[in-house]
């Protein structure tokens, strides 16, 4: 059974990843644990090990966590009946033991829950804390007792803050920038440094072959219902021949990276990232403005779109500050990984996804 039987493209994408260069014969005879798997990156990375162990016949177990059984049967489909796909019902902030049998033998750990909507940030912003600090306590824990070959935390962009600077800085895993403790919406990246460091320190003091990946912002293929992240709602404006609205200037620059490449970033940083180390995952050239990027998905995908600001006094939608700066991936092409989907090609394969699926 394929993995994506309702959206060519996204299978297209799958088949992609399992015929790339990186040594899937670790996976075989193993298991891997995914959170995070109803999210996007979480989902897709799910269903490209699900691919690789079909293409490869590696005899993999592939195991996801989540908390809402109707939502994860939707989403997957029949996918779930394969004998290699597992999903397990559980929180990931509360004690593995509670949904970890303790029989189970885990040899790789991907940790990607996390809360990703900015809006829940600022509405919900202690619920963001705990999920983010105690889901990767347990993870961690988890990959102690487990005594892992690898464990993958999903970090993000947003850790570097901001740089007081009117240039673009071109920022590398080494650097840090400013941020404002007194606001609310500081603490999804606070919580992303602090989870990053609690990986250290599981290293230095259990061992546990913990590795760092820094994500941008990530689409393509594969968007799910009710997905409303910025480039979602850049996609379905022009496909209803509706105007794009931005609530900001659209002067913030954007690091972004399609979903397949994404996907081999991680996958090449399980298999071949160093322990204790971080990588950036983007695509430098899909940097641009928001506002650029707005232009460009009208000018390219629609002839009636046009890009207007209504501008709020106050930041009800949650958006991260202003950010100059354009992510280094020196440091991950150092093992072997490069994107391959530029900006343009990012966004029609995610709207010929959606227009396949109807989302």
């Amino acid at each position: 059974m394929i993995e994506s039987f309702n959206d060519k493209v996204l299978q297209e994408d799958l088949e992609i990843v399992a015929k790339e260069e990186l040594p899937f014969r670790k996976f075989r005879n193993s298991t891997v644990f995914i959170t995070g798997v109803t999210g996007l990156v979480g989902l897709q990375l799910f269903k490209a090990l699900a691919c690789i162990n079909r293409v490869h016949q590696l005899n993999m177990k592939i195991i996801g966590l989540v908390r809402n059984l109707d939502k994860a049967e939707k989403i997957f489909g029949d996918l779930l009946k394969r004998k290699d796909i597992q999903i397990v019902l559980g929180d990931v902030s509360e004690d593995f033991h509670s949904y970890i049998p303790d029989g189970l033998v885990i040899d790789y750990i991907i940790h990607g829950a996390s809360v990703t909507t900015s809006k829940l940030m600022i509405e919900f912003p202690v619920d963001t804390i705990r999920v983010a600090f105690n889901g990767t306590y347990q993870m961690l824990e988890l990959a102690k007792e487990k005594k892992v070959k690898s464990f993958v935390y999903l970090s993000s962009m947003e850790v570097y803050g901001s740089f007081q600077s009117d240039r673009t800085t071109v920022v590398n895993e080494n650097m840090l920038g400013y941020l404002d403790l007194t606001s609310v919406r500081t603490n999804y990246p606070e919580c992303k440094r602090i989870c990053e460091n609690m990986c250290i320190a599981f290293l230095s003091q259990y061992q546990v072959p913990a590795k760092i990946a820094r994500l941008s912002q990530t689409f393509g293929a594969g968007t799910l219902p009710g997905e409303n992240r910025v480039f979602a709602q850049f996609a379905r404006s022009v496909m209803q021949g509706k105007d794009i609205v931005l609530h900001t200037l659209g002067q913030s620059e954007g690091n972004y990276c399609y979903t397949a490449d994404t996907v081999v970033a991680l996958l090449t940083i399980l298999l071949r990232g160093e322990n204790g180390e971080a990588y950036n995952i983007a695509n430098e050239e899909s940097h641009t403005t928001i506002a650029d990027m707005a232009k460009m998905v009208t000018s390219q995908f629609s002839q009636t779109s046009q890009v207007v600001f209504d501008i709020p006094k106050k930041n009800i939608f949650g958006y991260a500050v202003d950010t100059k700066m354009k992510l280094s991936t020196h440091k991950i092409q150092q093992l072997g990984w490069k994107p391959r989907v530029s900006l343009v090609d990012a966004y029609d394969r995610m709207m010929r996804s959606m227009n396949e699926t109807g989302v």
